[in-house]
């Protein structure tokens, strides 16, 4: 049983939301409040953060930046709807998606389940005899492990949140071609990507920021205009 940690202050709603959960199939431990819920996220074993935004003496932004200074877990921050500016700063600060509030129990089911299939660690297309663990995909520098989940540039393994990884990953899979934005999307965080949503640009934004630049001065992740994104090769 997979679990689930919900940080919200909304006593109420955040206990309708465990039952909602837990009739999923899902394990829901409870905070209602930023401390406690960075506590426990970084004190106890979870699979997953759903973290509102809104909470009073520490915000969901600054319960974020707690967690990520201890741990990876996936987060889905609860957004005001219309409120690009905190989307944008979670998703900054690690944050592997948001659903805008109010959202149904339905919804945010869906977002769970979409980036924990991302995040289990399963060899893909692997021989019997083989260790899926040795099962990398090298680009230049770039070199992931889909298996392990674990992605190093030049010999330096890379923090990166569970949506950063699966996005080197599919531009991994995919160097020298483009990948559109709808495509990352699907692939990475499981659902479609809606108009003006930016989620994909600044998960980009922070994976080149961690990669650093080519000998030439290049980003190995380059913007297509209006279409996409591309691994470069060399």
């Amino acid at each position: 049983m997979q679990t689930v940690l919900l940080i919200d202050d909304d006593v109420e709603l955040a206990g309708l939301l465990k039952e909602y959960l837990e009739t999923e199939g899902f394990d829901v431990l409870l905070a209602h409040d930023g401390e406690a819920g960075a506590e426990s996220a970084c004190r106890q074993t979870v699979d997953i953060v759903v973290l509102d935004v809104m909470m009073p003496k520490l915000n969901g932004i600054e319960t974020l930046k707690a967690i990520r200074q201890h741990s990876n877990v996936p987060v889905i921050m609860l957004t005001a709807k219309g409120d690009n500016t905190d989307r944008i700063i979670g998703l900054e600060l690690g944050a592997d998606d948001y659903v805008p509030k109010p959202s149904s129990p339905r919804e945010i089911v869906a977002r769970i389940r979409a980036i924990l299939r991302r995040v289990k660690p399963v060899a893909e297309s692997v021989a019997d005899d083989a260790d899926p663990a040795d099962v990398q995909i090298i680009v230049g520098a770039l070199n992931v492990r889909p298996a392990l989940r674990q992605a190093s540039w030049n010999g330096q393994v890379l923090s990166l949140t569970s949506t950063e990884f699966n996005l080197l990953e599919v531009l991994a899979r995919n160097a020298g071609k483009v990948v559109t934005k709808q495509e990352l999307s699907q692939s990475a965080l499981g659902r479609p990507l809606a108009r003006f949503d930016r989620s994909i640009d600044v998960h980009l934004s922070s994976i080149r920021h961690k990669l650093g630049l080519l000998p030439d001065g290049r980003h190995c992740i380059q913007t297509v205009f209006r279409t996409g994104y591309q691994l470069l090769k060399n």
